[in-house]
């Protein structure tokens, strides 16, 4: 039998101090300026045999609906075609997107189709959660990977089923987003008090003037901003500099482990209290052997397999690390990796350490 050793990865964030902070353009978002998603429903065609089967009956309602429209009368149970699938057409509508940019499109099978390699997604409109159309795709999917093969072997490569058609798709109608005005709110992608009040003393600094304070945090996730009388018109330029401000986030002392990766991610801000860890292993090995025992030639005797079991235990002496008042993380890991520890044995020990009430962090376990 072969063991794999285990890899412990440590990433300490930072470990080396801020340069100036965090830029309030990667720590909000404006209310109302959000994307939107589309969704739609719509055939791709040209494929090579690999489209839905007859199981599929949706498929062939919607080709001989296309044809229809065309002038082309059919019956659906009339057809049997293996190069057309039906699909599901997604994308993300961008905020303010005008008619007649193009984005990116998503297609992914819903029948029994195998591949959409080489497949176009013929004129599908694509509506919003109102029911409305707001873009229409259409073009050559494309794929990444391919299914090859024949007699029951074949080999499959990445997901052939799904697919993208970049710009794909030409938007038609305005996209639903609110314009900023007089009063602009803050939404904090991580909600914190402390980056909260930050954000809004950031703001007062930079365009309070005569005792006004634009900005007010209403809670941890919302910051309030009243747009100043010199931007009333001019409310872009407002937010394009209230974006380039700089905040040092606050973020919550923890410790995120992957235990199937033996992953370890630690914060700067964690501190530990004094203490004295001592871990040793036990080691339990049993082996178990099959003796053969033949009776004599021409005896009326049988064979027999009798089992010996030999049971043998091992147990390492106690390592230990004293930790001082205010130890860092990294000290820990440095005692922890300078006396052998695995990464199971600092996971058991970063959980023993928070039962005792010494590991001032979260402990989050993914």
């Amino acid at each position: 039998m072969t063991f794999q050793p285990s890899i412990c990865l440590f990433a300490l964030f930072p470990l080396f101090p801020a340069a100036s902070g965090t830029r309030l353009k990667d720590l909000v978002s404006i209310e109302g300026v959000r994307d939107n998603q589309l969704v739609g429903y719509g055939l791709v065609v040209g494929l090579n045999g690999t489209g839905d089967k007859r199981q599929t009956v949706f498929s062939a309602q919607s080709l001989t609906n296309l044809l229809a429209r065309m002038g082309v009368q059919v019956s659906p149970t009339a057809i049997l075609v293996r190069n057309t699938a039906a699909v599901l057409v997604t994308s993300d509508l961008p905020p303010f997107a005008q008619p007649g940019t193009r984005i990116d499109i998503s297609v992914a099978a819903i029948g029994d189709s195998t591949n959409l390699q080489g497949g176009i997604l013929v004129l599908t409109p694509m509506k919003g959660p109102d029911g409305l159309v707001y873009a229409a795709g259409q073009g050559s999917v494309v794929t990444g990977g391919f299914v090859a093969g024949r007699g029951g072997s074949s080999q499959s490569v990445n997901h052939p089923t799904a697919g993208r058609i970049p710009n794909g798709a030409i938007i038609e109608k305005l996209a639903p987003s609110v314009a900023p005005g007089g009063h602009i709110k803050l939404q904090l992608r991580r909600a914190d008090f402390t980056t909260a009040a930050r954000i809004s003393g950031a703001i007062n600094k930079k365009f309070g003037s005569d005792g006004a304070q634009p900005a007010r945090a209403e809670n941890s996730a919302l910051v309030s901003v009243d747009t100043p009388a010199v931007y009333k018109s001019n409310v872009v330029e407002f937010l394009g500099e209230i974006e380039s401000l700089t905040v040092e986030a606050d973020r919550p002392a923890r410790i995120v482990i992957n235990e199937r990766t033996g992953t370890i991610v630690m914060g700067k801000d964690v501190r530990i209290a004094p203490v004295a860890i001592l871990h040793g292993s036990l080691t339990v090995e049993i082996q178990t052997t099959l003796s053969t025992s033949q009776p004599e030639p021409l005896s009326s005797g049988q064979t027999t397999v009798a089992p010996q079991t030999n049971v043998t235990a091992k147990e390492e002496k106690a390592r230990n690390v004293v930790l001082k008042q205010g130890s860092s993380v990294e000290e820990l890991v440095r005692a922890l990796t300078a006396i052998g520890s695995t990464p199971r044995d600092i996971i058991a020990i970063l959980q023993n350490l928070k039962a005792a009430g010494a590991l001032e962090a979260e402990l989050e376990v993914i």
